[in-house]
């Protein structure tokens, strides 16, 4: 089974599509040049949060996406996050409409 990492993230005020487009622009690459990459998603839930869900072919993968992460974010929007929360589990199952 795969694995995924989601993070929450709340900001700054007005930062959050700022993070986006930079999210788009720095973090995919990144993700997408990872052995195991499966597929990247950032949700906007509000005027200042972001859901961040990549899946990973292994726990191991997933486990240093969450590294690479931190470590993008450390390098480039750190200043425009409030707080971040990551988890990483087995996808449990997955369901994909057909059409």
């Amino acid at each position: 089974m795969p694995y995924a990492r989601i993070a929450v993230y709340t900001f700054k005020p007005g930062q959050v599509d700022e993070v986006i487009r930079l999210a788009k622009e720095g973090m995919l690459p990144i993700f997408q040049r990872q052995p195991g990459y499966r597929r990247y998603h950032v949700i906007r839930t509000g005027d200042d949060s972001a859901i961040s869900m990549s899946s990973w072919e292994t726990k191991q993968v997933a486990d240093a996406a969450v590294q690479k992460a931190a470590d993008w974010v450390k390098a480039n929007v750190a200043d425009k996050i409030a707080t971040v929360q990551n988890y990483v589990g087995e996808v449990a199952f997955s369901d994909v409409a057909s059409g």
